[in-house]
């Protein structure tokens, strides 16, 4: 099934349709079997010091922690690094802390995708299709 294009927005259509091939703008990796596996959405990514981080990898990471319920990575401006990470998170436990969240990471991720700041929420934000609202 292709899609003739987004409802009455030519410009997000032409921006998306190229040469009759539909970009989605889904990041997707390849195994060694050559399967494909849907990792984060261009859009997401930000740029921290020069790398692309893609926030679902960081997130991926954050999540495995046990005392997290729920979480969700943006990037933010910063002065020197033009962006970095900032954690939105949902605790099971109150106990967990910034620092305890921080130093999981550690040795998981590389140094700059460790998010720089973390923001403890009751619940995160959701469209009406249950999906989180990444928008600041």
């Amino acid at each position: 099934m292709v899609t003739p294009g987004y409802w009455k927005n030519e410009e997000a259509t032409r921006k998306t349709i190229e040469d009759g091939w539909f970009h989605t703008g889904d990041m997707v990796v390849q195994d060694a079997e050559g399967y494909l596996y849907v990792v984060d959405r261009i859009k997401n990514m930000f740029i921290s010091g020069g790398e692309n981080v893609y926030p679902a990898e960081v997130e991926r990471v954050l999540i495995q922690h046990e005392k997290v319920a729920e979480v969700c990575v943006v990037g933010v401006p910063h002065e020197k690094w033009g962006e970095v990470g900032r954690a939105f998170v949902v605790r099971k436990s109150l106990s967990l802390d910034e620092a305890d969240l921080l130093a999981f990471c550690q040795g998981k991720l590389a140094k700059f995708k460790i998010p720089k700041s973390v923001v403890f929420l009751e619940a995160l934000p959701k469209n009406d299709t249950g999906k989180i609202n990444r928008i600041l």
